[in-house]
């Protein structure tokens, strides 16, 4: 009985980490949008490109933190 409820353990915290990483795809493809957003306004018009790094920057930290907070909740939980 207990080696079946340590397998079931076992299996559970092995598809939440699965969970987290395919959970971490969504992260990622935001952050490479953004980034070919934000490549592609520069070279239209070169003269925002300041102010376009600066919202890309702070887009990227949100998205980021999305992340990190899926990462932590898969450890917790």
């Amino acid at each position: 009985m207990e080696t079946v409820l340590t397998e079931t353990v076992f299996v559970f915290n092995s598809l939440k980490l699965i969970g987290y990483g395919l959970a971490t795809l969504g992260p990622a493809i935001g952050i490479g949008m953004a980034c070919y957003g934000s490549c592609t306004a520069s070279a239209r018009q070169p003269e925002i490109a300041g102010r376009l790094f600066v919202n890309f920057i702070i887009g990227a930290a949100l998205i980021e933190a999305l992340a990190l907070i899926g990462f932590v909740l898969a450890l917790i939980i």
